[in-house]
């Protein structure tokens, strides 16, 4: 989700934020054409996702109980996330939509951080991330 920092993959969130922007530009660009963009909204999904990260060259020690974290929430929610094809029919959906929103959440996880994104108080979100990604609270 767009809407969720997350923490050690700095770079992903950003690009997942930058998509957010730029969808939703290219929307109000295009939609005179009779085009719609929308931005498809999952949580984990069940892949190989968590297989294909890149290891660095050298580990920074001061990482070591991030990493450890990181990986116990892979293994925790990856087995357990929804499957591709929960996901293959929100876009299904947003493609065939007679009236096509700007944002379309795929799976029940990520209807329930979509909520909890948006009518919770931050220190609240704060606090429930960093706990899932077994930071410091």
């Amino acid at each position: 989700l767009g809407l969720v920092p997350a923490p050690y993959s700095a770079h992903y969130s950003a690009v997942k934020h930058a998509l957010e922007g730029y969808s939703e530009s290219l929307d109000h660009e295009v939609r005179a054409l009779n085009v719609r963009v929308s931005v498809i909204e999952p949580a984990f999904v069940r892949t190989v996702f968590d297989q294909n990260g890149i290891e660095p060259d050298s580990l920074l020690k001061e990482y070591d109980r991030a990493r450890a974290g990181l990986k116990a929430l892979l293994g925790d929610v990856m087995p357990k996330a929804d499957r591709p094809e929960v996901v293959a029919d929100v876009v299904v959906k947003a493609a065939t939509d007679a009236r096509p929103r700007r944002r379309y959440t795929a799976g029940k996880a990520a209807r329930q951080v979509s909520l909890l994104r948006r009518f919770a108080p931050a220190g609240i979100f704060d606090k429930s991330l960093r706990k899932q990604f077994r930071l410091p609270v």
